[in-house]
């Protein structure tokens, strides 16, 4: 026989069983994998049963619910209360509503004038994101006392009750730039300076403001601050 050829398959022969041998070592590797997958997820299963049964964790739980609970009853009070919308009222429900509740925003306003109409707009896009204060329109024409009872000279003007109490006013847009074209944020940062609400997280803003930037009001009886 060639001693070439001999050589030759001795050296395929050497070359095949350590291929052999690292196909058996890799199978190996996978198994111990496996089997150490599976111990891990058993012991995961394990320690979870244990959090299941942990009496504080419990606890925790139950005191979770229990504050979600408590707080959506106080939205479903609050709602009650005329909180969550921008609503309208006549003179003869207007001490009721100031003093029914601790925080109140009331826009004495006339139908006619333009920037009534976007204080209206913006002060719609803010009731339903602060649930603690109530808003409310009352149209001056109609409220000839209290219109005089809070020297209203000037429309529009926002009034800011705390117990019943005016503690501050808006008086057209002077603080709120001077332009008609101010965004609902300004408005509503204004406000949280007065105190009168607070400020939100800003996961839930975006979308609001957007909507109202979208919504502006076209028409117009007069551009500039009304006066009764």
């Amino acid at each position: 026989m060639d001693p070439d050829s001999v050589k030759s398959t001795l050296s395929n022969l050497a070359f095949g069983n350590v291929m052999a041998a690292a196909a058996r070592d890799y199978q190996k590797e996978l198994l111990a994998q496996e089997k150490a997958q599976s111990s891990a997820s058993a012991n995961d299963e394990v320690d979870l049963d244990e959090l299941m049964d942990d009496p504080e964790l419990e606890k925790l739980h139950a005191d979770r619910i229990a504050a979600l609970k408590k707080e959506a009853e106080k939205r479903e009070a609050m709602k009650r209360q005329g909180h969550g919308e921008y609503r309208e009222i006549t003179e003869g429900d207007f001490l009721g509503e100031v003093t029914g509740s601790e925080k109140v925003i009331c826009h004495f306003y006339h139908k006619e004038f333009y920037r009534c109409k976007i204080i209206d707009k913006h002060l719609k896009a803010l009731a339903p994101k602060h649930l603690d204060t109530k808003f409310i329109k009352l149209d001056a024409e109609n409220a000839p006392f209290f219109v005089t009872k809070l020297a209203v000279k000037t429309l529009p003007c926002v009034i800011i009750f705390r117990k019943g109490v005016a503690v501050d006013r808006l008086v057209g847009f002077q603080d709120l730039g001077g332009k008609d074209d101010f965004a609902t944020r300004t408005l509503e940062v204004f406000l949280i300076k007065k105190g009168i609400i607070s400020e939100k997280k800003k996961d839930d803003e975006d979308d609001v403001y957007d909507e109202s930037r979208r919504r502006s009001v076209r028409s117009s009886v007069n551009h500039n601050s009304d006066s009764d």
